[in-house]
């Protein structure tokens, strides 16, 4: 059995998988019946994908395996107006509609005490395809795009002391990236590194980092929770040594966060998370690109631009009510202040990350005492961010204006054994 578990957890790995924006590029939940909640999970473990929130939530579950699936359909688009080189238009990002994100998790208690388990789960990303490209005027090819995933394997350890967790992940993040159609960013002096900017079909990295999570039971009725990755250093992408700074640096971002789950009765449980995601720590995804256009820096360089995103935090509220022993009903409620200012809309044509307020809903069915089936479906309200001189007078001045809305629908199968 162990074998079978780990080849269903080598071949999720494996999937392709591409996954959208929702709270930047960060997905707003992890595990089905957490993201029918509106992501919340730091205080209220559900399945054995609790350890991408917070691995001290394994010690809870008891011994079970999970697998899920995401049916994702952002939608993407950005608008050029005032523009005097001829960049105005509306563009459709959408040449690609949507996306399926695997996820899957395994955890065994081997002690009363002390949970093993396992996680495997898209962390996030980010994708456009124009098949008009927004920079033709300067010589930009058609379609133009970016395509980003990210994977995080993580195995965990959790363990008990009285009514208290702890527990410890190690991450083993994997990404791919491409870009085409950027051709007016690929020359000197815009670039240090002509040739590795654009059009170099998909580059891959992998990288370690760690999270850590405590859960206590303060009352029969009353969980807390708090936890925090570190950043993860990332390989670099030597194809794209020239778009991203530090000659292809692209970490993920250090998060932690605190949550709350409560029952006031035996039917309902209601909880709770606040989360950092320090997005502007990270120099590739942080750094502006005012520099860029006034010869201050270049793409590519140790202090070179990036997309100017800044750090987010993150509100979470989601509600269970047990309808029967047999049928759970979930909602829930995601919002943040999306992470890319007005200035630094233009850049960020090609990752429109700009979504704040979810909604969500989700229901499990238990089907016997081991197994049941869950579904989860998300809408991310339609956002639209204007630019505020964002766009530089060499590409012809005016605005570039950012629009994204989102769906998804999940399902989920998880066994107890």
């Amino acid at each position: 059995m162990k074998r079978n578990l780990l080849a269903v957890a080598v071949a999720a790995a494996l999937l392709p998988l591409s996954a959208g924006a929702t709270t930047g590029y960060f997905s707003h939940g992890y595990g089905i019946m957490s993201k029918g909640m509106g992501g919340v999970g730091i205080a209220l473990p559900q399945d054995s994908l609790a350890a991408a929130t917070n691995p001290a939530g394994m010690a809870w579950v008891g011994n079970r395996v999970d697998g899920g699936l995401d049916w994702f359909a952002p939608n993407r688009s950005a608008e050029i107006v005032g523009n005097g080189a001829g960049l105005n238009g509306t563009y459709d990002g959408n040449g690609r509609k949507s996306f399926l994100v695997p996820e899957f998790g395994f955890n065994r208690m081997v002690s009363p005490n002390l949970a093993l388990g396992v996680s495997v789960f898209g962390n996030g990303g980010m994708n456009t395809y124009y098949n008009s490209s927004p920079f033709r005027a300067f010589g930009g090819s058609s379609p133009a795009g970016v395509d980003l995933m990210q994977l995080f394997i993580s195995p965990t350890a959790a363990y008990k002391v009285g009514n208290h967790s702890f527990g410890a992940s190690l991450n083993v993040a994997y990404q791919q990236f491409g870009a085409q159609g950027l051709e007016p960013f690929s020359n000197a002096p815009t670039t240090s590194s002509p040739g590795n900017v654009t059009n170099r079909g998909r580059d891959s990295s992998s990288g370690l980092g760690m999270r850590f999570g405590w859960t206590g039971q303060i009352t029969p009725g009353l969980t807390l929770g708090a936890t925090y990755q570190t950043k993860t250093k990332m390989g670099k992408l030597d194809k794209y040594k020239g778009l991203f700074a530090e000659q292809g640096g692209f970490d993920i971002p250090e998060n932690y966060g605190v949550g709350v789950a409560f029952k006031p009765t035996p039917a309902l449980t209601l909880a709770a998370d606040v989360e950092r995601i320090n997005y502007g720590n990270v120099a590739s995804v942080g750094n502006t690109v005012n520099c860029l256009f006034v010869g201050a820096c270049q793409l590519g360089a140790s202090n070179g631009a990036g997309f100017g995103w800044r750090n987010s935090t993150v509100y979470k509220i989601g509600l269970a009510y047990e309808v029967s022993p047999t049928l759970t009903l979930r909602t829930g409620y995601a919002t943040l202040r999306q992470p890319i200012p007005s200035s630094q809309t233009f850049f960020n044509v090609l990752a429109p990350g700009v979504v704040e307020d979810h909604i969500t809903f989700g229901a499990t069915w238990k089907m016997s005492k081991q197994g049941e089936l869950s579904f989860s479906y998300m809408h991310a309200f339609e956002k639209t961010v204007k630019g505020s001189g964002s766009i530089a007078a060499v590409f012809g001045g005016g605005e570039a204006n950012l629009r994204m809305k989102q769906n998804a629908l999940g399902v989920g199968f998880g066994w107890k054994y």
